[in-house]
């Protein structure tokens, strides 16, 4: 009988590729917090040696931009922590639960937690990012009682990956923003843009199924096989909605017992939703928020478990808190001295009509490694593209899907918003990054593709 061969090399070729880059990366990335304090320097020693501004005139726009997203960062704050109360609920709970329950085979777990992730986050982004990390807690823990050797690591990777596509969706920001009435987009063009000419356009969805399905060719690819080494999901704790008591000594017990309260406000919520979107009202990060925020009072059981999902979210959104103001601060830097048109206009002067789209994306990727916010990446490029492309004749709805693909696209090997999938992983960057540059090429080449061929 014919031995196998023990020594042959396993996996595919590029899963043996990655493996050195894997190695690196967990061995010398630092933390989020570490990346966001350096790439402040970064950017401010580029601020004194590329424009007019010197060391002074960088601290002083650094320290006045650490407060100049408030209104921004308290929205998307919003849209995590009620992202991560709708997840814990108990009917998604319990939808998460039967979910993790579909996979059975290893490479249908990390293809099925990456799909599961992707539509969360086209349905909006903190729905997404906690979405992908529960849900890769549940497949893994229920793949380890079949006696499945799953990589949790390549599983968080995998829901990661499905945040590539949230700017294309629900609550894509830049949209958005543009649709608003009064926003400064609409303003520069004297009328908003419409989302059913960005987010609902016929060739942004067509871009979403080739890049889902790009992706996940990718992470096919990228995959441990069998025999290969791998790092297991290592905790028991059940991920469950909190404990509600049915304990009830005082009055003020039974009000926060009883969901009539909740449910009472959650219809009101939902009335006002209709009434805005029946009276012309259009859809913004706040229209967002407050349609989650009505799906959540309508689900809980009572005012308690209400408070407990707010609790339990709040540690999520604490690092973020903490960070958003330091890409603030360098948003500042960038504004002030004028950084980020220098960047932006080096690619405009090179660009033609055709391959104007395809060079605002691969700027827009460049400035969100400095500036991880969709809205405040649209507040300061936005307007420098939508000019140019006004100057060369191309659709403004171009431009700003440009830079929305720019900003989703290098979010994949930025640390920034992979910070709540992550804590509540229990991992840390250097664990899933050398899986998610891989979707950053698969998605980068969609992106770059469809900019070219709706631009021709």
């Amino acid at each position: 009988m014919a031995r196998s061969d023990t020594s042959a090399p396993t996996g595919t070729p590029l899963s043996r590729a990655m493996r050195p880059v894997n190695a690196v990366v967990e061995r010398y990335i630092p933390s989020a917090l570490v990346f966001a304090i350096v790439l402040t320097f970064v950017v401010g020693l580029m601020a004194v040696a590329l424009t007019d501004s010197g060391p002074v005139d960088v601290v002083a726009s650094w320290g006045e931009g650490l407060s100049g997203l408030l209104d921004f960062i308290t929205q998307m704050a919003l849209i995590l922590l009620l992202g991560h109360m709708l997840a814990h609920t108990r009917p998604v709970q319990r939808l998460l639960k039967a979910l993790g329950s579909l996979p059975r085979t290893t490479m249908q777990a990390y293809l099925f937690v990456f799909l599961v992730a992707a539509i969360a986050s086209l349905i909006t982004w903190g729905l997404g990012l906690v979405v992908a990390a529960l849900i890769a807690r549940e497949v893994a823990a229920q793949g380890r009682e079949r006696g499945l050797q799953l990589h949790f690591p390549m599983l968080v990777a995998a829901g990661f990956s499905g945040f590539v596509v949230w700017h294309m969706g629900y609550s894509g920001s830049g949209p958005l923003l543009a649709a608003t009435e009064g926003s400064f987009i609409a303003d520069q063009l004297g009328a908003p843009i419409p989302v059913s000419e960005t987010t609902y356009s016929a060739w942004n969805l067509i871009a979403i199924v080739v890049t889902l399905i790009a992706v996940a060719g990718a992470l096919y690819l990228v995959a441990p096989r069998p025999g290969e080494k791998v790092r297991e999901f290592v905790t028991d704790e059940p991920v469950t909605a909190p404990a509600r008591t049915d304990e009830e000594r005082t009055p003020a017990d039974r009000v926060d017992g009883n969901r009539v309260l909740t449910t009472l406000l959650g219809l009101l919520l939902a009335g006002y939703l209709v009434h805005h979107y029946a009276t012309g009202g259009s859809l913004t990060l706040d229209i967002v928020n407050w349609t989650f925020l009505c799906l959540i009072l309508l689900l809980v059981a009572n005012p308690f478990e209400m408070i407990a999902l707010t609790r339990n979210a709040a540690s999520n959104v604490g690092e973020i808190l903490l960070q958003f103001p330091l890409y603030a601060g360098i948003l500042g830097i960038m504004t002030a001295s004028g950084l980020v048109e220098i960047i932006s206009a080096w690619f405009v002067n090179i660009s033609t009509p055709v391959t104007f789209g395809l060079l605002t994306f691969l700027s827009a990727g460049l400035v969100n490694l400095a500036i991880p916010s969709g809205g405040g990446q649209i507040a300061v490029q936005g307007p420098v593209m939508i000019d140019a492309a006004n100057q060369i004749g191309v659709d403004p709805a171009i431009a700003l899907m440009a830079i929305a693909y720019g900003d989703q696209w290098t979010n994949m090997i930025q640390p920034f918003f992979a910070l709540p999938l992550l804590a509540i992983a229990g991992l840390k960057i250097r664990d899933i990054l050398g899986y998610t540059t891989v979707t950053l090429v698969a998605s980068g080449i969609v992106f770059g593709g469809t900019m070219l061929l709706i631009s021709l």
